[in-house]
């Protein structure tokens, strides 16, 4: 029996281990060594390999024969396109954030926390000349990101908690690092019913975001729109956040809300 549960536990640990390096695969980061992932994960060497190698053979990786560095493979973009193609949150708001982009002019996203962080699940581009570097998958410290803080305002004081132990990190020299602050800023945004980002995330950009709830009346994501400064302007926020608050509630009412 002990023999039994110690091969069980191994097993787990392998594919836990497994799972970790497809997470560590990013836009940023698109191809990665084995000796670099080894030392990042703190695995050895070896098991790195042999787990790579597996999930080479199963299409989850593909390896580069110049770099000798693995990437992302077919097995992992198709799971993603039935995940995607069944995430109700995500079937639901797209057309709604087409439809705002269009309307509005600037760029959309849909994000979701994960962590400390918000995870864009959706990108809706604006055709304007200056456009924003973030990408579907990028991840962002949810205190320093509209989406984040329109989403982190109306959770528990545990998951509140989670983000300020973690440290407020400083991105900008507009971004909260103080624990207080941060809080009575979440209070402002719960009275509200958004969050606005002023050059917290990225230096000259707007961010203005709204809760999206489903149908057990919690936040579950929050969508935003941004921009640069020179065209967000402070007068013009109740226009935006106006729009962004009208839209996230259709999705919310889609969702059951």
């Amino acid at each position: 029996m002990k023999q039994e549960t110690n091969e069980s536990e191994n097993v787990l640990s392998s594919v836990r281990n497994a799972l970790r390096i497809l997470r560590s695969f990013s836009m940023d980061e698109p191809e990665k060594g084995v000796r670099e992932l080894a030392k990042s994960l703190g695995l050895g060497k070896s098991s790195v390999s042999r787990l790579m190698a597996t999930l080479a053979c199963e299409g989850f990786l593909k390896k580069n024969p110049e770099t000798q560095q693995y990437r992302l493979g077919a097995s992992v973009l198709s799971l993603a396109t039935i995940a995607t193609s069944n995430l109700e949150l995500y079937t639901e708001a797209v057309p709604f954030i087409k439809k705002l982009v269009d309307r509005i002019g600037e760029t959309a996203h849909l994000g979701i926390l994960e962590g400390t962080d918000v995870v864009y699940l959706h990108k809706v581009e604006c055709t304007h000349a200056v456009r924003i570097f973030t990408h579907i998958g990028k991840r962002s410290p949810a205190h320093s990101s509209g989406c984040g803080k329109a989403i982190l305002a109306f959770q528990n004081e545990e998951v509140i908690n989670k983000v300020i132990e973690k440290g407020l990190q400083s991105i900008t020299q507009q971004t909260i690092t103080n624990p207080d602050d941060l809080r009575n800023h979440l209070d402002v945004i719960r009275k509200q019913g958004y969050a606005i980002g002023m050059e917290e995330l990225f230096d000259g950009i707007v961010s203005i975001a709204a809760p999206i709830r489903d149908y057990t009346r919690q936040v579950i994501a929050a969508l935003n729109v941004v921009g640069p400064a020179q065209r967000i302007k402070r007068k013009d926020i109740p226009y935006y956040s106006k729009e962004v608050i009208q839209v996230a509630n259709y999705i919310s009412e889609n969702l059951g809300y």
